[in-house]
């Protein structure tokens, strides 16, 4: 089999990067993950230019927000998320599967302090690793409503706002990974399918 020519990296407007940009996007991403991680999502931006040596401006250029730093940053562990919950769904039911990848979603929010209050956004980055991941959660909330598991009328934003007010719980609390078990449980509970009590009437 021919292999695919990999897909050259771009800059925040979508161009082709030159050999000393894509070094410089590298620097920018090594020092993202080292300044979020001793300092949570919302640090300094400038502080992230300061550790790669570059300026704001360099920054800016190869990521357009906050938000698109840390889609970025986040990229290799939201691919791996998705990959993984392919796997695991093959053996497992619909709503089983949905539920894990909603666990895992909350373990990924919890990648930086803070990055939960903005996964929404970042989610939606575009990003290879925010793509595979959303595409897998609709897929898996679309399984599950097919076999009847799960409400119709239940969105995936409704999953990832769920995945950030886990995640943020979670993070308040010394149990933290027992928190989010129990907390996911009891959204479950309010997703699944009831069907009407015989004679109920619609208002």
């Amino acid at each position: 089999m021919t292999k695919q020519p990999k897909k050259p990296q771009e800059d925040a407007t979508g161009g082709a990067l030159r050999a000393d940009a894509r070094r410089n996007r590298e620097r920018l991403l090594a020092a993202a993950h080292a300044v979020f991680s001793e300092r949570g999502a919302d640090a300094s931006l400038n502080d992230v230019a300061k550790r790669a040596e570059v300026g704001i401006g360099t920054l800016y250029r190869h990521f357009e927000s906050r938000e698109a730093l840390l889609a970025a940053t986040c990229d290799e562990r939201l691919l791996l998320l998705a990959k993984q919950s392919r796997e695991r769904a093959e053996s497992l039911p619909a709503l089983e599967a949905l539920r894990v990848f909603l666990e895992e979603l909350v373990h990924s929010a919890g990648m930086y302090k803070g990055l939960a209050a903005s996964l929404g956004i970042v989610l939606k980055s575009h990003t290879q690793g925010c793509d595979a991941t959303t595409a897998e959660g609709e897929r898996l909330l679309e399984a599950a409503q097919r076999k009847g598991e799960v409400r119709s009328d239940v969105l995936l934003d409704d999953v990832v706002c769920m995945a950030m007010a886990i995640s943020l719980a979670a993070a308040e609390d010394a149990s933290g990974p027992k928190r989010v078990h129990r907390l996911t449980g009891m959204f479950f509970d309010g997703l699944r399918s009831r069907p009407e009590p015989r004679g109920a009437r619609h208002r």
